[in-house]
C-alpha cells in the first residue's frame, strides 16, 4: 500500500474523538510511516513553527484549532488535509500558489446543514420562537386566533447554489414547493437539472416567494449583500433563514426588521459571533436563534472525518483529491 513518509496530526482531544473515531483513526495510522500527533491547545505560533519544523511533515491533519500555517513551512509539507471548512484561517493563497495541496471537508457535511435548515423553516412557520419560551417560561396556550403555517405547496426562494443548497433541495421534495434559485455564476443547465426555477435578481427573488433560505458562500462580492430594503420585500408572514454566514446581512437591519413582526427568521449565523448578550435580536417572538450549530452535529463529524481519509488515501496513492483548494478558488470559499 502507498504511505506517506510522515503525517502529523494537529487535533485537540475533542476534535479527535468527533472526527477520527476509532475505525477512521486506525486507517489513517497505516497511511504513513510514521504519524505524531500534536494537541494544539495553547500553543504559539512560535511553538507551532518549532514542532513543524522537529516532526518535517509530508501530510498534515489539521482543524478548527490549529494554528495557521507559518508564512515559510516545511519544504517538505506538501498536503494538508484539513477536516473542517473554510481553509483561511489555516492557510494563504501563497502558500497554494507554491504548490501546497489543501482539500477541506467539501459536500461532506452538507447534508446536515440542509437538515437544520429545513429544521429552522418549519419551526419557524409553525411560530417555534414565540411557542417553545412561551410553553415553557409562562404557561402559554393557544387561543383561538393562534395562526400558524405549513410548508406543503409554499414557494421557497434559494439564495447559493452550492452543496448546502442542493442538499436542501432534495429535503424539500416531500412538500411540493415551488422552489425559486438565484446564483448568477451557476450554469443556467443545473437549474433544470435540479428542477428549480432560476430568478435574476434578489429582489425577484425575495419579493416572490415565502420562504427565504439563505446558502450563499461570503465572499468580497456577497459581504452584505442582504439588505434592510430586501428583507422588507419578503411578504408579511414570511420566512427568513440563514445557514450560511453572518457576515451576508447586517445584524442591526436584521433586528430592525424582526421588530416589525411582518416576517418570521430563524438564525444560526451572525456579524458578530458570539452573539452579544445584549444583541437586538434576542428577545424577539418571531426569531428563532442558534448558535452557529447548523452543522456538523457532533456525531456526524466522522462524516468529514471519513472524507478527510478518502483524500488522504489518494494523496498517498497519487489519485487526484477532491474538493481541493486552488489559488484560483481561495477567494471564493467562505470566511
Amino acid at each position: 500500500m502507498p504511505r506517506l513518509r510522515t503525517l502529523l496530526v494537529v487535533l485537540t482531544p475533542r476534535e479527535s474523538a468527533d472526527f477520527l473515531p476509532n475505525g477512521i483513526w486506525t486507517e489513517i495510522c497505516t497511511l504513513a510511516d510514521r504519524v505524531e500527533v500534536l494537541d494544539p491547545t495553547g500553543m504559539t505560533a512560535d511553538q507551532f513553527r518549532g514542532e513543524l519544523a522537529r516532526v518535517d511533515p509530508e501530510g498534515l491533519v489539521a482543524c478548527w484549532k490549529t494554528p495557521a500555517l507559518p508564512v515559510d513551512p516545511p519544504e517538505n509539507l506538501k498536503y494538508v488535509c484539513y477536516l473542517a471548512g473554510s481553509v483561511k484561517k489555516l492557510v494563504t493563497r501563497a502558500h497554494l500558489e507554491r504548490g501546497l495541496l489543501v482539500t477541506n471537508w467539501g459536500g461532506s457535511i452538507s447534508r446536515v446543514v440542509a437538515e437544520c435548515a429545513l429544521m429552522m423553516t418549519l419551526a419557524a412557520l409553525r411560530r417555534g420562537g414565540y411557542w417553545i419560551p412561551a410553553m415553557q417560561r409562562d404557561g402559554a396556550w393557544k387561543e383561538p386566533h393562534t395562526e400558524t403555517a405549513s410548508l406543503f405547496g409554499r414557494r421557497v426562494g434559494l439564495h447559493g447554489f452550492g452543496q448546502v443548497a442542493r442538499e436542501i433541495i432534495k429535503l424539500l421534495a416531500p412538500f411540493e414547493v415551488d422552489i425559486a434559485l438565484c446564483a448568477p455564476e451557476t450554469d443556467p443547465a443545473l437549474y433544470a437539472a435540479y428542477g428549480v426555477r432560476r430568478v435574476h435578481s434578489l429582489e425577484e427573488l425575495f419579493s416572490g416567494c415565502d420562504v427565504i433560505i439563505e446558502a450563499a458562500p461570503l465572499i468580497p462580492a456577497t459581504a452584505g449583500i442582504i439588505t434592510e430594503s430586501l428583507l422588507r420585500l419578503i411578504r408579511p408572514g414570511g420566512i427568513f433563514v440563514n445557514v450560511a454566514r453572518g457576515g451576508l446581512c447586517d445584524d442591526a437591519a436584521l433586528a430592525r426588521v424582526a421588530r416589525e413582526g411582518r416576517i418570521q427568521m430563524a438564525l444560526d449565523v451572525f456579524g458578530l459571533e458570539p452573539l452579544p448578550a445584549d444583541s437586538a435580536l434576542r428577545g424577539l417572538p418571531n426569531v428563532i436563534l442558534l448558535p452557529h450549530i447548523a452543522g456538523p452535529t457532533t456525531d456526524r463529524r466522522r462524516d468529514a472525518g471519513a472524507f478527510g481519509l478518502r483524500n488522504l488515501k489518494a494523496y498517498a496513492a497519487g489519485r487526484p483529491l477532491e474538493s481541493a483548494v486552488s489559488a484560483q478558488s481561495f477567494e471564493r470559499h467562505s470566511s
